[in-house]
């Protein structure tokens, strides 16, 4: 009989052991999934910057005068690649907004210029702009997923008994600029 019981003790205490390892994995690896997924989103912002010296080049050679408008987009860039640095979600969407801002001053003067607006260049940089945001509105999603799936483990039993162990905490949607 007394066998029997530390025969039973064992084996849960086996399956509670089973339970914390298969929790600490699955809230580690969707952890881990969030972390790729924000790296996601700085690929796509960042290619995004790097379009943009193109675009203020040839926006500059026929609109001189519009200095202001291409020191803003020049700004923006440099506050968009800094937030890329860390895992402030917020930080990366408030340089996006302000990066959008002066982007879309710097398309708006493609419809004051129609020569600019008849460039291949610039069309073809508009193109490219437009296929970064596609890529990026994915990011965002996959992220947003990835965010979703998170935070259900870390708030759902048995999970939510590992996760304070782990050192994972729920993480902060991407919230698209508006």
């Amino acid at each position: 009989m007394v066998t029997f019981l530390l025969v039973v003790v064992l084996l849960i205490a086996v399956a509670v052991l089973g339970v914390i390892v298969v929790g600490y994995n699955k809230i580690r690896a969707a952890d881990i999934r969030v972390d790729e997924a924000l790296g996601g989103i700085d690929v796509q912002l960042t290619r995004r910057a790097a379009l943009i010296p193109g675009l203020v080049s040839i926006v500059a050679s026929y609109a001189a005068h519009e200095q202001a408008v291409l020191a803003d987009v020049s700004t923006a860039r440099t506050a968009l690649t800094a937030a890329t640095d860390g895992k402030s979600v917020a930080r990366r969407s408030a340089a996006e907004r302000e990066f959008d801002h002066a982007v879309g001053q710097v398309l708006a003067l493609g419809q004051t210029y129609p020569e600019l607006n008849s460039s291949n260049n610039f069309l073809n940089l508009q193109q490219h702009l437009a296929d970064t945001e596609d890529k990026l509105a994915f990011a965002r999603q996959y992220y947003n997923d990835a965010v979703a799936a998170l935070n259900t483990a870390i708030g759902t039993i048995p999970w939510m008994f590992v996760a304070g162990p782990t050192g994972v905490t729920e993480r902060e949607y991407y919230q698209a600029p508006r």
